[in-house]
C-alpha cells in the first residue's frame, strides 16, 4: 500500500489492523490484518453478518477502541501514539457520530443537544447558539430548537443527531445503522441528508446490514470473519 501522498488520498488508513478480544480461554480476532484506505470525500457502507468485524472496525475508526496490532492513520495522525486525553481531543475535532439509538440527552432542548460538542470544545454561549440554530435550519428543524427529544418523531431525533454530529465541522461522519430505528420512508430522508453532506465534501462511513441502505453509499465494503471479503462501487481504495 502506498502511504505517501496520504494527504490527498487516504483520510483514513488501516495498515495490517488487528483487534483481538480474549473470550474465556481463547483469543478472537475481530479484525485480522485489515488493509484499507478510505479517500477524502468518499461515502462507504460497511456490511457483513453479525460477528464479521464491522462493529469492531467502526469502534476503531471512531477512536472508541484501540488496535491490538497494526496501525491506524487518521488525517495523517498515527492514532496509536496518542494517549487517552489526546485521543479524546482528536476524536472531538475530527469525527462526528450518528447512532441508531440517536443518543440525545432527554433533559436538553434540541438547541442544547446540538451545542454539546461545542461546549466540550470551549466555544462561548453566543457562538454555540448561532451554530446550533444554523445547523437546525440546515436539517429542517429550525422551528424545533426549544423542543426536547420526547416531543420529536424518530426522524426528527435523528436529524438532531446529524446536526450535533456536524457541530464541530468534522471531515468524517461515522454512522452506525443510522436508520435502524426508523421506518423506510423516514430512513430514506436521513440517507438523502447524508448523500447531500457527502456531496458537500464530507467523508462518510456507515455500518449497515441492509442492501437497500448500502445503495445510498458510493462504495461498499463487505466483511467476514475479521477480514475484507470484497468491495463494490467506487472501489479505488487501496487494499
Amino acid at each position: 500500500m502506498n502511504h505517501s501522498g496520504s494527504s490527498n488520498n487516504g483520510i483514513i488508513i488501516l495498515d495490517q489492523a488487528v483487534k483481538t478480544y480474549v473470550m474465556g480461554a481463547q483469543d478472537v480476532k475481530a479484525l485480522n490484518g485489515v488493509n484499507v484506505s478510505f479517500k477524502r470525500g468518499s461515502f462507504w457502507a460497511i456490511m457483513g453478518p453479525s460477528g464479521s468485524g464491522k462493529s469492531t472496525m467502526m469502534n476503531i475508526l471512531g477512536c472508541l477502541d484501540r488496535l491490538t496490532g497494526g496501525r491506524y492513520m487518521l488525517e495523517e495522525q498515527d492514532v496509536g501514539t496518542l494517549d487517552d486525553d489526546a485521543l479524546s481531543e482528536f476524536r472531538l475535532r475530527h469525527l462526528g457520530f450518528i447512532f441508531q439509538s440517536f443518543n440525545l440527552i432527554p433533559q436538553l432542548t434540541v438547541q442544547r443537544n446540538i451545542e454539546l460538542p461545542l461546549y466540550y470544545l470551549g466555544w462561548d454561549a453566543q457562538r454555540s447558539a448561532e451554530r446550533a440554530r444554523e445547523l437546525a435550519h440546515s436539517v429542517g428543524l429550525g422551528d424545533r430548537l426549544n423542543h426536547r427529544p420526547t416531543e420529536l418523531s424518530g426522524g426528527q431525533m435523528q436529524r438532531v443527531a446529524v446536526a450535533r454530529a456536524l457541530a464541530n465541522d468534522p471531515q468524517i461522519l461515522l454512522a452506525d445503522e443510522p436508520t435502524g430505528n426508523l421506518d423506510t420512508a423516514t430512513g430514506d430522508q436521513i440517507l438523502e441528508l447524508l448523500v447531500a453532506l457527502n456531496q458537500q465534501g464530507k467523508t462518510i462511513i456507515m455500518v449497515t446490514h441492509e442492501d437497500h441502505i448500502a445503495q445510498f453509499a458510493k462504495s461498499r465494503l463487505h466483511m467476514r470473519d475479521g477480514v475484507i471479503e470484497r468491495m463494490e462501487g467506487e472501489t479505488d481504495a487501496a487494499r
